[in-house]
This record gives structure tokens, C-alpha cells and sequence, in this order.
């Protein structure tokens, strides 16, 4: 019989086929190195952030608890000690003070109400016109008068509208009972600098209306005015109330054009807190000014609680 040898019995699995290509295996994972990461591993990275938190706690946790310790804490004129009270906070929203708080919430809703509205307007007649260089003309001067305030607003003013003013002079505008020291001079000069910084707000709002919107609505029969009152003012809704809410936030804390233009003949408590820390308070109340600043400061988490959803439902629907 012939030489038979003895051949070794098939491996166990899929039999390969004649012309395939052989199974590859999975390639190591390499990125960040040669030797394949371990799954749930994170590089370590928060030492990046620890300078940005240091400094946020520095500059302002430390202010802040500062502030709220201070609100909360009464010194004994007699013996110097301090002690816990809420004597402070009480007094800062009562009497003159809670006058001061509710000038200033109705000056800084009033002049918020009208910044949006001018603005929105202003904003709206950018981005119809035809001309690309009235745009530009526009943003431009709305970027410088936005950031336009304070001292030197004030000041010129005073020499525009003030009781010898150029404008009052020339127009008598004394004759009709205008008083730039008063109320109503208070929300020219606010809204000098609101109105500029509402149309930059504004403008992105407007430029995410499409006009296939538009377009969809009038072949649908809608008028224009039925576009605007069921597709345009609907979806910009979110952006004009958080431009409303920054508007009100910014009057809110505004300080140096009233205190300059007015001084302390309108309530407001921004002129009441310097007054407080410049020593105008009464004996055993010198963290009063403290108290007043944390009314003020919850008063703007309130607007930033507000704002903050505002701006997300505005970016879902026009980003």
C-alpha cells in the first residue's frame, strides 16, 4: 500500500473561503499614546481651571461673603463687639431706604420699557433699509453712545439741558417747567446710553427672522400685519424680554450719572449706599450700606434667573 500521510485535523470555527479577505482584529486604541486606553479614564484636567476659580474667589466670593457677613453682623458702640442681627437688613428695607429701593426699581422699569421699545424700532428699520452702509453708520454709533455714561454723560448734560444749558436757553425749555434735575431728566440721560446698547442687542434677533417666513405666510393670505402678530412678535418674544430684563439691570446699577446730575435729591439707593459708606449714617448703623448692597445684589440674581432662559429659548428658536 502507498506512503499515506497523516494529515491535522481541520481547526475548529468558520472554514475560510478561496479569495476572502482574512478577518483583521481591532487596532490598539493610540490616541494620547502608545498603550490603548482604559475605558471610564479621563485625563486630568482640572488644574487648567484652578487659576480661573482662584480668581473668582478672590475677586469675588471674598467681596461677597464680606458683604453678606457684614449685612448680617451689628457693633456694639460700647464695647466694639459684634454680634449676629438682622437689624441691618430690616433697616435697609424700611423708611427712607425701602424709598430709595423703589425709586430706583421704578426709574430702572421705566426707562428698561422705553430703551426696549425705541430700540426695538431703531433695530427694525436697520435691517428693512436697502442701504448696507446706514447698518454700518448705526452699529458703529450704537457700540460708542452704549458705552457713553457715567461722569462725562452727565456733564454734557448739564451743559446741554441743564438750567443755563445751551438747548434750555435756546428753546427756554425753563419756561415750560423742564427740570433736568428731576425724574424725567433722569430717563433722558438713561436712555442716552439704554436705547444704543437695546439696538445692539436687538440686531441679531432681527436677522434671524427668515424671510421664507415671510414669504410662507403671504402666499398663505396673511397680511403683514398677521405675520407680525402671529409669526414675528411670538418668536422674538424671548429676545425682547431678555433685552428688557439686561435693559433693567443696567439702569439698575447705574450710579455716577445720577449722582452727578441729581445727587441726592431723587431716591435712588445706588446715591443712598455711597452716601452710608461715606459715614452719613447714624451711629451703630454702619453696615447698613452692606445691607442695601445685598438688597441690590439679590435683586440682580433675580434678573439673571430670568435672563438666562430667556437668551437659551431665544437661541433654540433663531440659532
Amino acid at each position: 500500500m502507498p506512503d499515506q500521510t497523516a494529515l491535522p485535523a481541520p481547526a475548529a470555527g468558520p472554514v475560510p473561503v478561496a479569495g476572502a479577505a482574512a478577518p483583521v482584529p481591532p487596532a490598539p486604541d493610540v490616541r494620547g499614546g502608545g498603550a490603548p486606553r482604559r475605558r471610564g479614564a479621563r485625563p486630568h484636567r482640572w488644574p487648567v481651571v484652578v487659576p480661573f476659580f482662584a480668581f473668582l474667589a478672590v475677586c469675588f466670593g471674598l467681596p461677597a461673603g464680606t458683604m453678606v457677613y457684614g449685612a448680617f453682623t451689628v457693633l456694639d458702640p460700647e464695647s466694639g463687639a459684634s454680634r449676629f442681627s438682622t437689624e441691618n437688613v430690616s433697616g435697609s428695607l424700611s423708611g427712607a431706604y425701602a424709598t430709595g429701593l423703589t425709586g430706583s426699581v421704578e426709574l430702572s422699569l421705566f426707562t428698561a420699557l422705553l430703551a426696549t421699545v425705541i430700540g426695538t424700532l431703531i433695530a427694525q428699520a436697520v435691517v428693512t433699509s436697502p442701504r448696507p452702509a446706514l447698518r454700518g453708520i448705526v452699529v458703529s454709533a450704537s457700540g460708542v453712545l452704549a458705552n457713553f455714561s457715567g461722569a462725562p454723560l452727565a456733564f454734557a448734560f448739564i451743559a446741554t439741558l441743564g438750567t443755563t444749558g445751551t438747548v434750555t436757553q435756546l428753546l427756554h425749555l425753563d419756561r415750560t417747567g423742564f427740570s433736568l434735575y428731576s425724574f424725567t431728566g433722569l430717563v433722558l440721560a438713561y436712555l442716552y446710553f439704554m436705547v444704543p446698547l437695546m439696538v445692539v442687542t436687538v440686531l441679531p434677533a432681527l436677522d434671524g427672522l427668515r424671510s421664507q417666513w415671510q414669504e410662507a405666510a403671504a402666499s398663505c393670505g396673511a397680511t403683514r400685519g398677521q405675520y407680525w402678530r402671529h409669526v414675528g412678535i411670538p418668536v422674538l418674544t424671548p429676545s425682547l424680554l431678555g433685552g428688557a430684563v439686561l435693559m433693567f439691570g443696567t439702569a439698575f446699577a447705574s450710579h455716577a450719572t445720577a449722582a452727578v446730575m441729581v445727587g441726592s435729591s431723587q431716591p435712588l439707593i445706588t446715591i443712598q449706599i455711597a452716601n452710608a459708606l461715606n459715614g452719613n449714617v447714624l451711629v451703630g448703623q454702619e453696615n447698613l450700606a452692606l445691607a442695601m448692597s445685598l438688597n441690590m445684589v439679590v435683586i440682580a440674581l433675580l434678573v439673571m434667573v430670568v435672563q438666562i432662559p430667556l437668551q437659551r429659548r431665544s437661541a433654540r428658536w433663531l440659532g
